[in-house]
């Protein structure tokens, strides 16, 4: 089988979307620390992520590599095959990306990426390009093409509780701290942005166990 798009391993350029598919950027702090980054490249390397986030994955290897075959399904009903395009291992980078294959509900190709930037910090970039394959899809629109799919916030969940780290609920954070007057009440800062002017979203996760935020749309 081949390919369902014509601009193979275009999510390892920056910025780039090809024209006709609508483009998706998300940066998701983890942690920091070398085992941070260790095991959440083991988590994406391996599947581990996908399936922590109530993903099926059939794959022909254990281990994600340029020209693997795997399908991801949800809930056995929607089935979506795609191929490895290109994988990193890197002393502070980690990841793959995959496109999508003849049957797959859209057309295009996801990376998944870990880093480790030169304080420490450990960060999920999840990279797509995608546009509607199926009548269903197409007709449906974004509602029902976020509807077949997880979020990728819960990826970064996911990511994040395999690496061994945790945020904190609101409501654990509310029992703790004792309430402030009104008056000393602020309004949160805005989220941070890249320097690219993706939204950032930073966690206050501190060692413990859990799991993330976010859409894996399995493209």
């Amino acid at each position: 089988m081949s390919f369902t798009y014509e601009d193979v391993g275009a999510t390892r350029k920056p910025g780039h979307c090809p024209e006709g598919f609508r483009p998706l950027h998300l940066r998701t702090r983890i942690g920091e620390g070398h085992e941070v980054f260790r095991r959440a490249a083991e988590a994406v390397l391996t599947w581990e992520m996908h399936r922590a986030a109530g993903l099926g994955v059939i794959a022909a290897e254990d281990r994600a590599a340029a020209g693997v075959d795997v399908t991801v399904t949800l809930g056995g009903v929607i089935k979506a095959p795609c191929r490895v395009v290109w994988t990193v291992e890197e002393h502070r980078r980690a990841g793959w990306a995959y496109g999508t294959l003849p049957g797959h509900p859209e057309c295009g190709e996801e990376s998944f990426v870990v880093d480790r930037t030169g304080d420490g910090t450990v960060w999920l970039t999840i990279t797509a390009f995608s546009r509607p394959a199926k009548w269903y899809t197409k007709a449906g629109g974004p509602a029902a093409r976020g509807s077949s799919t997880p979020t990728h916030d819960g990826a970064a969940r996911r990511c994040r509780g395999c690496a061994g780290t945790r945020t904190p609920s609101p409501r654990r954070q509310d029992r703790r701290r004792p309430a402030r007057p009104a008056q000393r009440i602020s309004t949160p800062a805005p989220s941070p942005a890249s320097s690219d002017g993706t939204a950032t979203r930073p966690s206050s996760a501190p060692e413990a166990s859990r799991r993330c935020a976010g859409r894996i749309r399995t493209v």
